[in-house]
């Protein structure tokens, strides 16, 4: 069932841009594209193990560097 639902035009915009950059044939299926693709991102939580944060931290600032 079509729905009409109200955007801005900077939305249509980008939306149009998405459509043909996914080679949609609808609004609808770039919208159904964009949300799959997106959902099925890997997490990045964890990705650098179980380092504390002075160890991450620890290498980006020399003694001279700092104030």
């Amino acid at each position: 069932m079509p729905t009409t639902i109200q955007i801005n035009e900077s939305t249509l915009e980008l939306l149009k841009k998405i459509k043909k950059d996914l080679e949609a044939s609808s609004y609808d299926e770039a919208i159904t594209k964009m949300v799959i693709n997106e959902s099925q991102k890997e997490s990045l939580a964890g990705f650098l193990g179980k380092k504390s944060r002075k160890d991450i931290m620890g290498g980006l600032r020399d003694k001279h560097d700092r104030i």
